[in-house]
C-alpha cells in the first residue's frame, strides 16, 4: 500500500514538474502567447485519470504562485494572475480535472486499443482543452476592458476573440491529434505501476 501511494506521488510531481519545464516552449503572439503548458496540463491529467489527474497541474500552480518561475517564459507570481493570462491558469485546473474525469483511470487492460478508448480519450482532451478558454476568457474581457485596452472599433468579446481565441485554435488541434496516441500509448504503462487496485476496480465496474 505505501509502495503505491509512494509511486502514485512520484508520478504526480514527475507530471508537475514536466509541466513546469513547459514554461520555456513559447511563441510570443500579441498579449498572450502561444503555449504548450495548456496541452501538458490536459496531457498528464489524462494518463493519471480521475481526479489525481488534476494534481499535476495544481503542484504547478502553487509553484509559480510562491514564486518559482514555471509559468510562461519562467514567469510566477501573483502579478501572473492579475495579468491579461491569469484567467487561463485556473482555466488550465479546471481543464485538467474535467479531462481526468473524461479519461477515467487508467487500467492494464488498455493495451489493445478500441474504437470506445479513442472515443474516451479524445472527448477527455478535447473538453479539458476547451473548458479551459473559459475562466481565461472571461479574465482576459475585464483585463481589457478596466484597462482601457478595447479598441474603439471592436466590442471587449470581439477584442478578445481575436486577442487570445481564434488565433490559437489550429495550434490546440495539433496538440489534440498529437496528444491523443501518446496518452492511448502511455496509460497501459503507467497502469502497471499501480498494480492491482486497478484490476479490482475493473471487476467491481467502478
Amino acid at each position: 500500500m505505501k509502495n503505491k501511494i509512494f509511486l502514485k506521488s512520484s508520478f504526480i510531481a514527475l507530471f508537475a514538474a514536466i509541466i513546469c519545464i513547459g514554461c520555456f516552449l513559447r511563441i510570443p503572439l500579441g498579449p498572450v502567447p502561444i503555449v504548450l503548458q495548456n496541452a501538458l496540463c490536459i496531457l498528464t491529467s489524462c494518463l493519471l485519470g480521475g481526479w489525481l489527474g488534476g494534481l499535476p497541474t495544481l503542484l504547478f500552480l502553487l509553484a509559480g504562485l510562491v514564486g518559482f518561475p514555471v509559468y510562461s517564459a519562467g514567469s510566477s507570481g501573483i502579478a501572473v494572475w492579475t495579468g491579461p493570462t491569469g484567467g487561463f491558469l485556473f482555466g488550465y485546473l479546471l481543464g485538467s480535472i474535467l479531462a481526468g474525469i473524461i479519461a477515467g483511470r487508467a487500467n492494464v487492460t488498455e493495451k489493445k486499443v478500441t474504437v470506445k478508448k479513442v472515443i474516451r480519450i479524445s472527448l477527455a482532451f478535447f473538453a479539458g482543452m476547451v473548458i479551459l478558454y473559459v475562466p481565461g476568457v472571461i479574465h482576459f474581457i475585464g483585463w481589457a476592458t478596466q484597462g482601457g485596452r478595447v479598441p474603439a472599433d471592436k466590442s471587449a468579446f470581439a477584442y478578445t476573440m481575436s486577442a487570445c481565441v481564434l488565433p490559437f485554435l489550429p495550434g490546440d488541434l495539433i496538440k489534440i491529434i498529437v496528444g491523443v496516441p501518446v496518452v492511448l500509448k502511455l496509460r497501459p504503462i503507467l497502469a502497471q505501476y499501480f498494480g492491482s487496485d486497478l484490476k479490482k476496480e475493473e471487476n467491481t465496474g467502478k
